[in-house]
């Protein structure tokens, strides 16, 4: 039965958000707001936590996570970057946008994409996103909470504690955040291609 955290959207509790990095440090796989819709989120290294993301969104082996960044800093430690691209994204950071590079050393190989060797980064505009990031102190893997055969992701917390009570360990509430995943940008050929048009405004990558 997952643990149900009612966050205020501006002000999130200290004493909860610390909870809740604790229980993603000690393995919990959590759903949690961002600034484009919820996403399922758990500790960078957890091999447990990425087959139960798979298996709540029927995903297959070349799907992309993403690692949700607190800030440019960290997200350069997972990423390669060259001086054009650089620029794209520290100006476009943080904000609704997935940034699909060329992982580093530092990216667990199951989290990268099998044949490209990339994995997804963004750093999200969110309060309680980044108030948990800061607790943290690493990246969260994540999704975006999306369930099979449904267009829309969920956006209501309750909601989500009903439907996925026993496959999440945390639900973390902070009110609606919208329905439009990220807009997903892949820079691993040098050019900006857009993947998916989201809630990131695409017109500067076009």
């Amino acid at each position: 039965m997952a643990k149900y955290f009612d966050v205020h959207p501006d002000n999130p509790q200290p004493r909860a958000i610390r909870q809740v990095a604790d229980s993603v440090r000690d393995g919990a796989l959590i759903a949690y707001p961002t600034d484009s819709c919820y996403a399922l989120g758990c500790r960078l290294g957890s091999r447990d936590g990425i087959e139960r993301i798979r298996t709540i969104r029927h995903l297959d082996d070349r799907h992309h996570f993403t690692l949700v960044c607190q800030d440019f800093a960290q997200l350069g430690q997972f990423v390669r970057i060259d001086n054009d691209v650089f620029r794209s994204i520290k100006a476009s950071t943080p904000g609704s946008y997935t940034f699909i590079l060329p992982a580093t050393r530092e990216v667990p190989r199951m989290l990268q994409h099998p044949k490209k060797k990339t994995v997804g980064v963004r750093i999200p505009d969110h309060v309680v996103t980044q108030a948990l990031l800061t607790e943290l102190g690493e990246p969260l893997l994540s999704s975006t909470l999306l369930l099979p055969d449904e267009e829309e992701p969920l956006t209501q917390g309750w909601e989500i504690k009903d439907r996925l009570d026993h496959v999440v360990d945390a639900v973390v509430d902070s009110g609606d955040c919208g329905t439009e995943p990220t807009t997903v940008i892949d820079f691993s050929g040098g050019e900006a291609e857009i993947v998916r048009r989201g809630a990131g405004d695409i017109s500067r990558f076009e």
